[in-house]
């Protein structure tokens, strides 16, 4: 390929609108250009490394035994109301109708169209297990997209979908799924880590990410250094702190004149923001619920919802809370609250002696508090999320470390969810009728493009690895006018298409620097630069992007060395 007849627009300037460096970098490296908000074209060189993600993907797929199939973007609606799914998805999914009314939806995953699949196909024991998985466009209706292809309203995944009639079987199954993940990663170059995590509207219990390391990633993970435990943000668990410290018991009122936050009140009585307890106020259904949990600390919601029963609660509002407890917002508290509202305390605040809560009285609050005696919750349960810092709970030893990634694959167990929902049924050796038993394992392909810029790049743009690069190598003409040079990158782009290398021939009329500049954002891992001064002794000057390091080598040479440099990645 030759630059001067490829489109591959670079620019000098990075775009206001972009935050993160994937974003910033596939804007300016000429990979993808946005139409909408959320909505991306892949222009050439950006589809060439979608292109190996999705080939990685798909070798290592059927390596597992797993079977390629292509399902329908658009789905009637009423697949969706047979699981339920339209009420969890809610806002997320597009929805639309076609000319006669009815209700269709562009499939955000396909959890129900392959459930229809099984139930006509897989009638017998002995048909199972069957994987199957597609590689495909999927749609959702991001409130707040962002971060470019990161978080997008139309995105790139692989997603697969197992059936089975036991539970061992889908064991099975699910780790040979989280082995052909790790190939998958260490394939593209990527450095990643199984976290267990939390479902969403998925569905399943049991369920894996796959979070690549990156400093600007938006998932959290902590990970325990003695025993190897990994979570994300949404699931860790811990035995709490290390050190808590201590509000002495013995209740008592304080003034605390315009005091609303933790900050605001731990700082006026001169205390760490531990000894205080948040009491948060929901509506669930007709019930109200109280959710007492350390001052230091955030509700975990998917855990609260897990904890009351439902995904259905709101906060109350400030007329409500007066109502409820009797004061305004920023003063409320558990004493006196068990006839109004269900209390229930993260279970981090059975090792306190005594806390700090609001009085239920404008500017006042209560020191000393004792649960179990100044008040009684209705039960204690996790509540809250983990910190850096945290004893491990797995092994009780370890102090959890935070880091941050992206999310590029997520395995589930879902157990008979749809398929029971759908009577998606099979017959066992005895002839009785069973729900198939079902897994799912989603992998971002278009957001694996973003993570690997994410993790390789530096301050003059992309370091691609080997298997993910857009060429192998660039071939930069110093002067396009001298007949020596054309002649010898003319011969090298040859032999090196001959070798099954892709090149890009830089043959633009531009200066070296703003050439050198190009390759770097683009960030082709070997540039090949020929000039008179080296060719003059039959020589090219070698740049190793990834190494940032320069090399004069033989000409007769390159072509090895290419084919040396890409070994096993082809």
């Amino acid at each position: 390929m030759r630059w001067s007849k490829y489109y591959l627009p670079t620019y000098k300037e990075t775009p206001r609108d972009a935050e993160i460096p994937s974003h910033q970098l596939m804007l300016r490296a000429g990979l993808i250009k946005g139409l909408t908000s959320g909505v991306y074209s892949f222009l050439p060189a950006g589809l060439r490394v979608l292109h190996n993600v999705a080939r990685i993907v798909r070798e290592e797929m059927d390596r597992s035994g797993a079977q390629e199939v292509q399902m329908p973007v658009l789905h009637p609606g009423e697949l969706y109301e047979e699981t339920g799914r339209l009420k969890n998805f809610g806002e997320l999914l597009f929805k639309l109708n076609d000319r006669r009314n009815r209700f269709f939806a562009l499939g955000p995953t396909h959890e129900e169209v392959v459930t229809d699949i099984a139930r006509d196909g897989l009638k017998s024991y002995k048909q199972l297990p069957q994987n199957i998985y597609q590689i495909q466009i999927k749609f959702r209706d991001e409130f707040r997209p962002r971060f470019g292809v990161m978080r997008a309203r139309e995105f790139m995944m692989k997603d697969a979908y197992s059936f089975h009639a036991t539970p061992e079987s889908l064991q099975e199954t699910y780790e040979v799924m989280a082995g052909t993940y790790a190939s998958i990663l260490k394939r593209c170059g990527l450095d990643a880590v199984r976290v267990a995590a939390e479902s969403g509207a998925i569905g399943g219990d049991v369920n894996h990410e796959f979070i690549v390391l990156a400093d600007a990633g938006e998932s959290v993970l902590f990970r325990c250094p003695e025993c190897g435990y990994a979570a994300n943000d949404e699931r860790a668990e811990t035995t709490g702190p290390k050190t808590i410290e201590k509000e002495p018991a013995g209740m008592q009122t304080v003034a605390t004149p315009g005091k609303h936050t933790v900050d605001e009140v731990a700082g006026f009585l001169k205390v760490s923001p531990q000894r205080l307890v948040k009491t948060l106020l929901f509506r669930a259904g007709d019930r109200v619920i109280a959710a007492l949990v350390p001052g230091d600390r955030e509700l975990n919601e998917i855990r609260f919802a897990k904890v009351i029963g439902t995904p259905d609660f709101r906060p109350l509002d400030e007329a409500e809370i007066l109502e409820v407890t009797g004061g305004p917002v920023g003063f409320s508290g558990p004493v006196g609250l068990e006839k109004r509202a269900e209390i229930i305390a993260d279970a981090l605040l059975d090792g306190y002696q005594g806390m700090i809560v609001g009085a239920n009285q404008k500017d006042m609050h209560l020191r000393g508090v004792v649960m179990g005696k100044d008040f009684k919750a209705a039960r204690t349960a996790p509540l809250s999320t983990a910190k850096a810092g945290d004893i491990c709970k797995n092994c009780g030893k370890g102090e959890l470390e935070l880091q941050r990634g992206v999310e590029i694959g997520h395995i589930f167990k879902l157990d008979t969810k749809y398929s029971a929902a759908m009577r998606a049924t099979f017959l066992d050796a005895e002839g009785k009728d069973h729900p198939f038993i079902m897994g799912c394992y989603g992998f971002g392909v278009s957001r694996a493009v973003a993570a690997a810029i994410e993790q390789h790049h530096d301050a003059k743009g992309i370091r691609w690895p080997k298997a993910l690069t857009p060429f192998h190598v660039i071939l930069t003409l110093v002067n396009i006018s001298d007949e020596a040079t054309t002649q010898a990158a003319e011969r090298l782009y040859a032999e090196m298409g001959k070798q099954g290398l892709d090149v890009l021939m830089d043959d633009r009329d531009l200066r070296p620097g703003a050439k050198f500049k190009d390759a770097e954002l683009v960030g082709v891992p070997l540039r090949v630069t020929l000039g008179e001064r080296n060719l003059k002794d039959g020589n090219a000057e070698v740049y190793y992007r990834l190494e940032d390091r320069t090399e004069i080598v033989p000409l007769d040479r390159v072509t090895g060395l290419a084919g040396e440099f890409y070994a096993g990645t082809r």
